[in-house]
């Protein structure tokens, strides 16, 4: 498949990382799963397309149909340039997380605007050796987004935070309670092992990437963490999966009615990013790039 044209000449599409249970929306219509190959190895899985009152969304499940994955073995670069490869502009990232604040209770969802990265396994970057980039991760999700989804969440009465950091370990154990209190001592909101280098990838794709945060239980510096039981928690995961449904129509029609470029910079964040000389790029690094990159190598 011929890698997506610049931005500027494609009609906005969603795509949505997340577990199955997102993905049976009611209403959604011509629903099909295609492969994608990338140059950087297989993503998490076939890519599910639908229709949702006429607008083509793809879905992605981010460990695979059956939770095959664990998430330092997902292949971050392929799932983003698999999207970007199908014309998706903006991602909607769903996740379930762990609560590191008393008032984010499990069933909360939060809209996260930073990250904290501590994930030491993962490609991080597209870029590297003959082709280096630096991109900016001072603000790494989209507000437009942000504020589509805050929109989305009020309307559905969803209980919902916007704004929060979500910190990113490697997994896959969970933390240790010293870990849970120091990060709750950084400021962080939830805990999860998914959502980096997602974003930094999406970000150096040139796509419009927001998180939702779905809190199904509390990280274990809560006192009542060992009390929670196996049925409260499958009992907040269905109610969140539910609501995570919801969400993904209500915000569709909000997301894909875009007439020009993020105006938040998202769609041009390679614009001063690239640092190798036009003369000193490795040609098959630019060539395994033409998808993720190719809006500003062309330009040479």
């Amino acid at each position: 498949m011929s890698a997506a044209v610049s931005h500027n000449a494609t009609p906005p599409k969603l795509g949505v990382i997340g577990g199955s249970g997102v993905y049976d929306i009611p209403g959604l219509a011509n629903v099909r799963w295609q492969k994608v190959e990338t140059p950087w190895g297989d993503p998490s899985d076939e890519l599910m397309f639908g229709e949702l009152d006429g607008q083509e969304i793809v879905f992605l499940p981010r460990h695979g149909r059956g939770h095959k994955l664990s998430p330092t073995d997902l292949n971050f670069r392929a799932n983003i340039d698999a999207l970007k490869r199908v014309g998706v502009t903006e991602i909607v990232s769903v996740s379930a997380v762990g609560s590191l604040k008393a008032e984010l209770p499990p069933g909360h969802f939060v809209l996260i605007d930073q990250f904290i990265d501590r994930t030491f396994a993962r490609e991080k970057s597209f870029f590297g050796t003959g082709l280096v980039a630096h991109v900016s991760m001072a603000h790494p999700v989209c507000g437009r987004l942000g504020d589509r989804l805050e929109e989305s969440c009020k309307a559905l009465k969803l209980p919902y935070t916007r704004g929060g950091i979500y910190m990113v370990m490697e997994g896959p154990q969970f933390s240790s309670k010293a870990e849970s209190e120091l990060y709750r001592s950084w400021g962080c909101s939830v805990i999860g092992m998914t959502n980096m280098p997602e974003a930094k990838l999406a970000r150096e794709a040139e796509l419009c990437y927001a998180t939702v945060a779905m809190v199904t239980d509390y990280d274990c510096w809560h006192p009542d963490h060992d009390a929670v039981t196996v049925d409260a928690v499958i009992k907040v995961l269905l109610a969140n999966a539910d609501n995570a449904r919801a969400l993904v129509k209500a915000v569709a029609p909000k997301l894909t009615s875009r007439t020009h470029v993020c105006e938040k910079g998202c769609h041009n964040s390679l614009e001063a990013a690239l640092i190798t000389a036009p003369q000193a790029r490795d040609p098959k690094m630019a060539a395994k790039l033409e998808c993720v990159a190719g809006r500003v190598l062309k330009k040479v």
